[in-house]
């Protein structure tokens, strides 16, 4: 029985996220209708990571297992074909080992969010950054985000409906920077709480809009408490950007250059 593994790209604007839902489609609705219209067989598709509503993907890595050998390149234009015109594109497809698993095999997911700080009104990037009027200082939105690095009890920055079995977690790197009229945020972790990017990014703005002190960040992650939050960023500026496995090249590393800095 053939394990494939995928990467894969998508727009997350008319999805629930990755996971199936009963309330609305999803990427892993998608996947596997495209799976079992191209070879008659019924898969689940497990993901590096699930994702909330409105959430993109530059690399995300799947995998699925098949009962019969189908060539890897045959299959991935054929999901391809099927999954047209929703915004799900399959990057690679390959065969792997019958124990590498997408999420469990993982370690280290990297996230970018996107923040375009201008006056003028969003057109191309509608819908896939945060949009912030008021001017952002992103040296200082890094020097707060330093504190952040680390292994920490992130219950703060946790959503309440988070199924991790603790809120400890060792977030690896945490960058900001201008590009600019565009502030990019970068983080690196073996595994991430439920809206743990979105929330340290919105509370990372308020500090950037001098709004919050640094001292104002870490007391809220002392806090250990979700009511300190101060924001949760939006959605649709958060991007899947890659998944590392032992053994392999990044994938998605024309995406992921910019971690490397």
């Amino acid at each position: 029985m053939p394990r494939f593994a995928l990467t894969l790209e998508w727009d997350g604007t008319p999805f629930v996220g990755y996971q199936r839902q009963p309330n609305g489609p999803s990427v892993q609705q998608a996947l596997e209708a495209a799976v079992l219209a191209v070879t008659g067989e019924t898969v689940g598709v497990h993901a590096a990571g699930r994702t909330d509503t409105g959430v993109h993907a530059k690399a995300m890595r799947a995998h699925f297992d098949l009962g019969r050998a189908f060539d890897p390149d045959r299959l991935c234009g054929a999901l391809n074909a099927l999954l047209r015109p929703q915004p799900v594109a399959v990057l690679a497809c390959v065969v792997v080992a019958d124990d590498w698993h997408a999420r469990f095999s993982c370690v280290e997911r990297a996230y970018e969010y996107r923040i375009i700080n201008r006056r003028a009104p969003l057109t191309v990037d509608r819908g896939r950054a945060w949009h912030i009027i008021r001017p952002v200082d992103a040296d200082v939105m890094h020097e707060a985000a330093q504190m952040l690095v680390g292994c920490h009890d992130f219950t703060t920055f946790r959503s309440v409906h988070c199924q991790s079995k603790s809120p400890v977690k060792t977030l690896d790197r945490l960058d900001v920077w201008r590009e600019g009229d565009r502030v990019l945020i970068a983080a690196q972790a073996r595994s991430f709480l439920h809206h743990q990017v979105r929330s340290m990014v919105g509370c990372l703005s308020l500090v950037g809009r001098g709004h919050w002190s640094q001292g104002d960040l870490a007391e809220a992650l002392a806090a250990k408490d979700r009511c300190k939050l101060g924001l949760n960023a939006p959605p649709e500026g958060l991007y899947f950007i890659s998944a590392k496995y032992p053994g392999e090249h990044d994938h998605g590393d024309e995406q992921a250059h910019r971690f490397d800095t």
